[in-house]
């Protein structure tokens, strides 16, 4: 057989095994018997073996695994995966259809779909193969696990689009993989997984694909972030499209007219989700129309036109042995239960937050206590309440104390806070925690400076502020235990690349109280240099979108501190750059066709890359959005615009051709 022939062949026994694959992953009805798949796989292999440079990524014989990895390479999302706001009951689903309702004229229809246990990824598709699969991360920020997902039968390698598309999900493992990898774990005397979330996130993570391709992992895909394809109205729509596609969708996803009809959804899988093969925590509740999610649009953490109904956590009894104190970077001194450990939602808990002493003494918690407790969110332990019929009369009545249990500082309770603060700027313990949030990945990002490394420097007497971590010398370091030359010489690099940081990671870093890493780029956006935020009053901040008065004055009196402007001046000093380097206003052209615009583009693109025109598009000043509405000023339509472009002509929004688009770019 020479080279052509093969070449033929092969794309025909791909094909073959794509379609095989998808029947038995996706639709779970395979059309051939396992023997069948397994001699024209192998087939595919002997061809592949013998012209091994005719071998695509998107072979079926792919999916195996490659050779492992050293690290996972970091991986920005265009658009960020953000989280959900949370729903516990009827009320909170009944506000959630009452604030929606009130940002949009038209009546509102939600989709609701079963909340995986599992691992949200992204997947990215180009002219319609598979070219990258990664982790949410801190939702800007994932990490690279292309070739540990390509081993998951049910993600296509290949797909009909093809335009640019990035679809997401979630990878679970089913209970059947679940119960054989912790057989086979014991069997070894290994430790066995908790819980399925936990097994699927670590097979996952492993860097030796061949280690997850044995897994028996499984996807089910509901949203896209990236999207080039298609003039959808609807998310409902979306998924069909993407079930057409070839992509595996939850069955069980139901579009509801009233939140009554959510609220019977959520009743029914209450009741019925034991009866699954995989796990689920609750219910994600979405409004259904396109053009109605984007007059929603989102708060700095979470979108408004969907909410996560959490089912009730489990609940589980226990001793409580002690109460302990910790002290916070913002000087808030949290109480801690001590536990007698215990199994809860698939984790053992030992230590549970009590969160503050007003919390203990309306619970009447006393240590010694049988107490019972639960994971909020199914993720944090907390105490709920004490079992008085258990008590013996040994326990004891917890008191706060008047002192810092770090330095001794006197403890204060500010107006209407419930929480006890130490307000002593030089606390060691507050310090510490600063420190290690200032170097963290949604910060400054400091590889090599772990929470462990930073509790050994202040131990050492290394370092006591942010400052400091810019005086460290390389003879000091050598000192310290674990501390070998390359790690040394690594972490200083580090340190010193961190002074190039644009502005936003530099004001996330110093902690200001109610200053997200949002937020934090929306005030670098906008002042540019650190010394205009330092200048501006209350009124410059809260004129800002998204900027509300607790956290304008929050700013304000950060930055009115002597030991912040100190800080600041060392800092500048120690050249940690103080300046936005973000697309700037000055950057952004004014008086332009687009400044202040909204624009949409719809069809197909000739002269244009869909990137290209957005870039364009908001450096001459104007947004570009994914769905047309009466907010819509000029949609941008390519050859074979549909919906999109049917839309924009009832509500008489102006509409441009790419020629139109090229004209003023030209001009």
């Amino acid at each position: 057989m020479d080279k052509p022939q093969a070449q033929e062949k092969i794309n025909e026994l791909t094909e073959m095994l794509h379609q095989y694959n998808y029947e038995y992953h996706v639709l779970d009805n395979p059309s051939v018997p396992d023997a069948e798949y397994d001699q024209k796989m192998q087939e595919l292999r002997n061809l592949e073996e013998e012209f091994p440079e005719l071998i695509s990524p998107e072979s079926p014989t792919q999916r195996v695994g490659g050779e492992p990895l050293d690290a996972f390479q970091k991986v920005r999302h265009n658009v960020p995966m953000l989280s959900l706001g949370n729903a516990f009951n009827a009320t909170d689903l009944r506000d959630f259809a009452r604030r929606a309702s009130q940002g949009t004229d038209d009546a509102i229809a939600y989709v609701c779909e079963l909340k995986i246990d599992g691992l949200a990824i992204s997947l990215l598709y180009e002219d319609g193969k598979f070219v990258r699969g990664a982790t949410r991360g801190d939702g800007t920020i994932g990490e690279d696990i292309t070739s540990n997902l390509k081993t998951i039968g049910s993600i296509p390698l290949k797909i009909k689009e093809k335009e640019t598309i990035e679809v997401r999900g979630e990878a679970f493992m089913p209970h059947k993989s679940f119960i054989a990898l912790n057989n086979e774990r014991e069997e070894k005397e290994e430790e066995p997984f908790a819980n399925p979330r936990n097994a699927a996130a670590g097979s996952l993570r492993q860097l030796d694909p061949k280690i997850a391709a044995k897994r028996n992992l499984d996807i089910f895909l509901y949203g896209v972030g990236e999207w080039d394809a298609g003039t959808l109205e609807s998310h409902s729509e979306r998924l069909d499209y993407l079930k057409k596609l070839g992509f595996k969708t939850n069955p069980e996803w139901k579009k509801c007219e009233t939140i009554d009809e959510v609220i019977e959804y959520v009743e029914y899988w209450e009741n019925e989700r034991p009866n699954l093969n995989y796990e689920i925590d609750g219910i994600v509740i979405k409004v259904d129309n396109l053009t109605q999610q984007e007059e929603l649009g989102f708060t700095a953490k979470s979108p408004r036109w969907a909410i996560a109904y959490k089912f009730p956590a489990e609940e589980v009894v226990t001793t409580l042995h002690d109460i302990e104190l910790s002290v916070g970077r913002t000087g808030v001194v949290t109480p801690t239960a001590i536990l007698e450990p215990v199994k809860v939602a698939g984790t053992i808990v030992k230590r549970a937050s009590l969160h503050n002493e007003d919390l203990i003494r309306e619970k009447d918690i006393r240590i010694g206590d049988t107490v019972v407790i639960k994971k909020a969110g199914d993720i944090i332990p907390e105490v709920i309440r004490s079992v008085e019929d258990k008590r013996t009369g040994h326990e004891q009545e917890f008191h706060m104390p008047d002192e810092c249990p770090a330095c001794g500082s006197e403890l204060v309770r500010l107006e209407e806070e419930v929480a006890l603060r130490c307000i002593n700027p030089n606390c060691p313990a507050q310090l510490k925690e600063g420190l290690i949030h200032f170097v963290s990945r949604n910060a400054m990002n400091i590889d090599g400076l772990g929470e462990k490394v930073i509790i050994q420097l202040f131990q050492e007497e290394l370092i006591q502020t942010i400052a400091d971590l810019y005086r460290l010398e390389r003879a000091d370091l050598l000192e310290l235990e674990r501390m070998g030359e390359k790690s040394v010489d690594n972490l200083l690099k580090a340190i010193d690349a961190s002074k190039d940081n644009s502005l936003e990671r530099l004001l996330f870093g110093l902690g200001i109280r109610f200053v997200g890493s949002k937020a934090a780029k929306t005030l670098a956006a906008h002042f540019e240099t650190m010394e205009a935020l330092q200048q501006a009053t209350f009124d410059d901040i809260i004129n800002i979108n998204e900027m509300g008065e607790v956290m304008a004055d929050s700013i304000v009196r950060y930055f009115a501190e002597e030991e912040v402007k100190d800080l600041l001046r060392e800092l500048n000093t120690l050249d940690v750059n103080m300046e936005y380097k973000g697309p700037k206003k000055q950057d952004i052209a004014e008086d332009t066709p687009f400044s202040g615009k909204t624009v949409v583009l719809t069809g197909k693109m000739e002269l244009f890359t869909r990137t290209e025109a957005k870039n364009a598009i908001e450096q001459l000043g104007g947004s570009v959005t994914g769905s047309v509405s009466k907010k819509t000023d000029i949609v941008i339509a390519g050859e074979e615009a549909g919906s999109k472009l049917e839309k924009a002509q009832k509500l008489e929004i102006s509409i441009w051709t790419e020629e139109q688009l090229r004209d003023v770019l030209d001009s």
